[in-house]
């Protein structure tokens, strides 16, 4: 499939900051596990998972700014789910919709450099403008994605700060008074200082969950510093509210993308409540994080 939206001239930065003014800062999340299909009246199989995503594409291509597909909804039906991902993939952007490949990649040499291929390279079958990537083998086994992310106009979330219970046994681990999480942001505000130099938003976000609570602040982490976008998992149905995004983003709070999947797709199947539920809910997130 050719190349759709990415032009040389512009980083993922300047074009998530540009669809952010458009239409809010929501991340709407399109992830189609068993239960949320059958809810919509669905079978799960992979005729329900093609109508599921192509109901989601019409009601957020051109309406949202930013989708994060969650890739292993699709992977679980082998290639012909791949498929539905990839279809998708390209239609969003088509639409001029940014996607956010919610596939969290993390390995070594040339094991991630042909992940960072397949997800970010300009010969990649869909690919998408952004990838979720681990950092939990070294903030460095990232660079392979890193460098061709920057190469071809895109972008990667790492994670960061998780809102399950046992990533803290990671993410808050010092080494020399340097908590793991710490180390995290320190990578990633290095990779977007050239960006900072001329004023734009960088291509290297992180993922850090809306219902952390105070492990920002515990942690000295200094999210704002960091000039990326912060990718904000667990906002609506999940627990997160608007309380929770001032609490852990504080002054950062521009720079957010709040991410709310089973809130919006609650609203279906019917296209036009759907796409009005997520417009509404970027605008209440908008409202909040100017």
């Amino acid at each position: 499939m050719p190349e759709t939206t990415v032009t040389e001239q512009t980083t993922f930065g300047q074009r998530l900051r540009a669809a952010t003014d458009r239409f809010g800062p929501l991340c709407a999340g399109i992830d189609p596990h068993r239960a949320l299909v059958e809810s919509w009246g669905l079978t799960y199989d992979v005729d329900g998972l093609t109508r599921f995503t192509e109901t989601c594409v019409e009601a957020f291509a051109g309406h949202v700014g930013v989708v994060k597909p969650q890739s292993a909804f699709f992977e679980v039906f082998g290639s012909r789910g791949i498929a539905v991902l990839e279809r998708a993939i390209v239609a969003l952007r088509d639409a001029g919709t940014l996607v956010i490949l919610d596939a969290k990649r993390g390995d070594i040499g040339s094991t991630m450099s042909a992940y960072a291929e397949a997800f970010l390279g300009k010969d990649a079958v869909a690919p998408a403008d952004a990838l979720t990537a681990s950092p939990y083998l070294g903030f460095e086994s990232l660079r392979p994605a890193l460098d061709l992310a920057a190469q071809t106009g895109r972008g990667v979330f790492v994670l960061a700060l998780t809102s399950n219970p046992e990533g803290r046994t990671v993410q808050h681990a010092t080494l020399r008074d340097t908590s793991v999480a710490e180390s995290i942001v320190a990578g990633a505000a290095a990779e977007n200082a050239a960006a900072r130099t001329h004023g734009d938003l960088g291509s290297v976000g992180l993922v850090v969950g809306a219902t952390v609570g105070s492990a920002v602040q515990e942690l000295g982490l200094d999210l704002a510093g960091c000039n990326g976008p912060l990718l904000a998992p667990g906002v609506g149905a999940q627990g997160g509210t608007s309380e929770d995004l001032r609490r852990v983003f504080g002054d950062a709070l521009p720079n957010v993308l709040p991410s709310s999947s089973r809130e919006v797709l609650s609203a279906g199947p019917d296209v036009v409540q759907l796409r009005e539920q997520a417009v509404r809910t970027s605008e209440h997130h908008a409202g909040l994080l100017r």
